[in-house]
């Protein structure tokens, strides 16, 4: 995450707002405590910790300083990256390379495994087996997943119990007693018992567990690309008039005042004020459309916008962090940074499952050895050995994973992209859907829809050929909606002379000494062109569609109208229904004006909608309907919809939509059909009764076997369940989980 630092000092009490990078949590439960050391640390005031951006943000008396904050959390094993000239890189280098450091561990554990595993369950009789399996063993648990027992112990130190704390208990516990049945065999052989190794249920156990953190670890190792790429917006240089001069300057020395050239292909650095020149601009990542905005002395331009056609100067007004782009970066961040941790369902359930098995442990330990007579101490170890081994998480620990790899892959088969297991699960409880309105419920460019000719033109033919003439060498951005229109009919362009662009108008040229006009109604009527009624009407009513009207002429009359639109999708309206027949909300937000948002709302059947919206709008939309208590999620395809998507519940970007959407949004349609979006609702209910079914099959076996492995029915039947029928019952218990996920595949969204 890129680290901002928000210093705001008031002179009574001098709060410093500050955000680190923190470096050391593996899971929620961390993030929890390294949140609670910070907060009880004297002098601050707030803190709170992003576990998903591994970030904490830090409101502060300036008394406190960052070594100080450093020194709490170190306390606990974790750690601040402080005083560091990029902290954000410091950062990406040490989770780049932890995440190194957990493949490697992965990948050496799943290769240690896969032999122990084969002489578990296939020569468990053979004698030296249990030598080999020991040997490799060993390095599995306590070197390549030492840190399911570091993790363990420092949740214990705070009285909590996770998923780290299940797996290091189950495993220990099941080493430990192989480990002594592999050296002390006649222990259990002079008591007519014969001894069984688990080596293989403690490495299974270890080697799936860091599967699933190794997918973790790659998918937050990504969450900093977004920001990055809209830092990237932002030019690093830029060429100022000083002195009467040109220089080029860092963008980080330019000042408020300073002229700003820009020329054509690139980005504008900071906001100002346009003083001389003209040109069209693409503001798309602001307001999301596609059509570039007209610029002349007296308009405001903004950073990370495009200029298109020609050079002109600027004055800066705004600049470093006051830019609307640096505004857009700093709430994308925030929007990220507010979500409070997901604590897992898994670990939520090991939190009391693990304090319960352990004491229903010592409890059977207890009892055997208070009521079991001679064989009191031997009944008591086997009894309470199986207790532990078949409250094995392996199960557990499936049963979610499975299920959201079962639930991605099925996706991508229907063109969703998942990034996140959190979004998988929450969606489907969406009751609002919030769409962009360019490029998600329309196609997201221009195109010309219909081209209507005057009765009297007697060739129409010339007058097309004439018409792309013109159009093929105008710099306005609608002339390149009529240029592919015509070249799609196959039409010649006309060579024409005298061309000249008219500002704010449209263009005219000459062709076979006749002058011709393509533009506005402006430019016809300043020219005192005629217009027959006919086309008077056809104009009138392709503008009440909020379709942009362009008028071909000649000197004295108006040969065709011609309007272009940006089209909606064949499958907007039939999905927008689909959501509303579930009973959801469906919203549009748009950047463009109340006419063209109506006429697209009213098209595609929907109720609620809102126009000329900026970004942030967006995203305080997002907030209006959280606070209402709506699940919502964002669908979008721009830059402008980044914040939206970041503070939504579930955030999901079209595909042929921009690179910073896509990293943003936690799931991406690969498809521009909006038919993907109640596909991918489907796929949430699907997935999260897969996941409720495993968890069943997961627990199902413990409550029956626990009582059992604790001798329950030993006073009826003299049945006491051995640790190796036990360590079955696990096993099959994983097969079921496994089994029920797979289910999945075969059924239809």
């Amino acid at each position: 995450m890129e680290t901002v630092i928000e210093k705001s000092a008031n002179i009574t009490n001098e709060v410093i707002k500050e955000s680190f990078p923190v470096t050391g949590m593996t899971c929620a439960a961390c993030a929890s405590s390294v949140e609670s050391m910070i907060s009880n640390t004297p002098g601050v005031t707030m803190a709170s910790v992003n576990f998903a951006t591994n970030s904490v943000l830090v409101e502060r008396e300036k008394s406190v300083t960052s070594e100080m904050l450093r020194q709490a959390v170190q306390a606990i094993g974790y750690d601040l990256i402080v005083d560091e000239v990029d902290p954000s890189a410091k950062q990406e280098e040490l989770q780049q390379k932890h995440y190194k450091d957990v493949k490697n561990r992965t990948i050496w554990s799943a290769l240690l495994t896969l032999p122990v595993f084969i002489i578990g369950m296939f020569f468990m009789e053979w004698n030296e087996g249990r030598w080999i399996s020991l040997t490799l063993t060993i390095p599995i648990l306590f070197w390549f997943g030492r840190n399911f027992y570091i993790n363990a112990f420092k949740q214990a130190k705070h009285g909590k119990a996770n998923m780290d704390t299940l797996v290091a208990l189950s495993t220990g516990i099941a080493f430990i007693y192989s480990l002594f049945n592999t050296l002390f065999p006649e222990f259990w052989h002079s008591k007519g018992i014969h001894p069984h190794v688990y080596y293989e249920a403690a490495v299974v156990i270890i080697t799936f567990i860091s599967l699933g953190k190794l997918l973790e670890e790659k998918a937050k190792s990504n969450t900093s690309s977004a920001i990055k790429k809209l830092m990237g917006l932002q030019p690093k240089t830029l060429k100022a008039l000083i002195d009467g001069e040109e220089v080029e300057i860092p963008i980080s020395s330019v000042q408020v005042g300073y002229t700003i050239i820009v020329r054509p292909g690139e980005k504008i650095p900071v906001d100002g004020e346009v003083i001389k020149g003209e040109s069209f601009v693409d503001e798309s990542m602001i307001t999301g459309e596609p059509i570039a905005v007209s610029k002349s002395t007296g308009d405001k331009v903004f950073a990370g916008t495009i200029n298109q056609k020609s050079s002109f100067q600027f004055r800066a007004e705004k600049v470093g962090g006051e830019t609307l782009l640096s505004q857009i970066i700093k709430m994308v961040q925030e929007a990220q940074g507010s979500k409070a941790p997901v604590q897992k369902l898994v670990d939520k359930i090991a939190g009391i499952f693990v304090p319960i098995v352990v004491g229903i442990s010592i409890v059977t330990f207890i009892t055997w050895m208070l009521v079991g007579g001679d064989n009191a101490f031997t009944q008591a170890l086997l009894t309470s050995v199986a207790v532990l081994v078949i409250a094995c998480p392996c199960a557990l620990g499936l049963a979610t994973p499975t299920a959201i790899m079962v639930g991605v892959g099925k996706g991508a088969e229907n063109n969703i992209l998942i990034k996140d297991a959190e979004s998988l699960e929450l969606a489907h409880k969406v009751n609002a859907v919030i769409l962009d309105k360019t490029g998600t419920i329309t196609e997201g460019r221009p195109v010309v829809t219909d081209m209507i000719w005057g009765t009297h033109d007697s060739d129409v033919q010339r007058s097309t050929e004439i018409l792309l003439g013109m159009e093929a060498v105008s710099e306005h951005p609608l002339a390149e909606a009529v240029v592919n229109k015509l070249k799609e009919d196959h039409i010649e362009a006309a060579e024409v002379s005298s061309f000249e662009s008219i500002t704010g108008r449209g263009v005219k040229a000459v062709s076979g000494d006749v002058m011709y006009y393509v533009g506005n109604r402006k430019l016809i009527s300043e020219n005192n062109i005629s217009i027959s009624l006919t086309l008077n009407q056809n104009a009138g009513s392709l503008q009440q569609e909020a379709k942009t009207v362009i008028y071909f002429a000649n000197e004295h009359q108006v040969l065709a109208v011609l309007a272009i639109a940006d089209q909606v999708k064949s499958s907007s309206k039939k999905a927008i229904q689909t959501l509303q027949d579930r009973d959801i909300d469906v919203y549009m937000l748009t950047g463009d004006n109340h006419q063209t948002a109506g006429a697209v709302a009213e098209q595609v059947g929907l109720k609620h909608f809102k126009a000329e919206v900026m970004p942030s709008e967006k995203a305080d939309f997002v907030k209006e309907l959280q606070a209402q208590g709506k699940v919502v999620a964002m669908v979008g395809d721009g830059i402008n919809d980044s914040h939206a998507l970041a503070q939504a519940d579930v955030s999901i970007a079209m595909g042929k939509g921009s690179d910073i959407a896509m990293d943003v949004a936690k799931m991406t349609l690969i498809t521009s059909d909006l038919m993907s979006i109640p596909k991918a609702l489907n796929l949430s209910t699907k997935t999260v009764m897969g996941i409720r079914q495993n968890l069943f099959w997961a627990f199902i076996y413990n409550l029956i076997g626990i009582p059992i492995a604790a001798g329950v029915l030993y006073p009826f039947n003299g049945f006491l369940l051995d640790p190796m029928i036990a360590g079955a019952a696990m096993a099959f218990s994983s097969v079921s989980v496994v089994a029920n996920s797979l289910r999945l595949k075969a059924s239809k969204l």
